[in-house]
């Protein structure tokens, strides 16, 4: 076993480490989730492949059906989400502190092969958007005749 000298004391180390949390702690951690940002978060997405389609399923807490929007433009998928603001009030009640404000998802990316839209499907179930993504069929070769 190989011992190293510590110069400083324990509680300059403790020190050290409360400035860490101190300086920013929500910059390291949640730059994008602060109150009034602007800014979409990519949501977390898995992509599996089968013979006919793509399984793709993204997570997007706190989400309806209805604020879903998904594009496909060939290969290119785009999905866009937005969590609606909740404003239940009950009269003569005041906020006194929030951190659940309006947050908005988006996330595009490109798979092998053409997609074929009609023939697609999407649910979304417990914040997990699941998107069955039917492969398009290749047109079948042709031989040529040569004459």
């Amino acid at each position: 076993m190989f011992l190293v000298p510590m110069t400083r004391n324990a509680s300059e180390l403790a020190r050290s480490f409360d400035r860490l949390f101190d300086d920013g702690f929500e910059r390291f951690f949640a730059p994008s989730a602060q109150a009034g940002s602007d800014a979409a978060r990519s949501p977390a997405l898995d992509v599996a492949e089968s013979d006919r389609a793509y399984t793709v399923k993204l997570d997007l807490p706190g989400v309806a059906k209805e604020d879903v929007k998904v594009s496909i433009d060939g290969r290119r998928i785009s999905v866009e989400a937005q969590t609606r603001k909740d404003e239940e009030k009950k009269e003569g009640d005041r906020i006194v502190y929030r951190e659940r404000s309006m947050s908005s998802f988006a996330r595009s990316f490109t798979v092998a092969t053409e997609v074929d839209q009609a023939e697609s499907a999407a649910k979304l179930e417990n914040g997990v958007l699941t998107l069955t993504l039917s492969k398009r069929n290749a047109p079948a070769s042709k031989r040529l005749t040569v004459g």
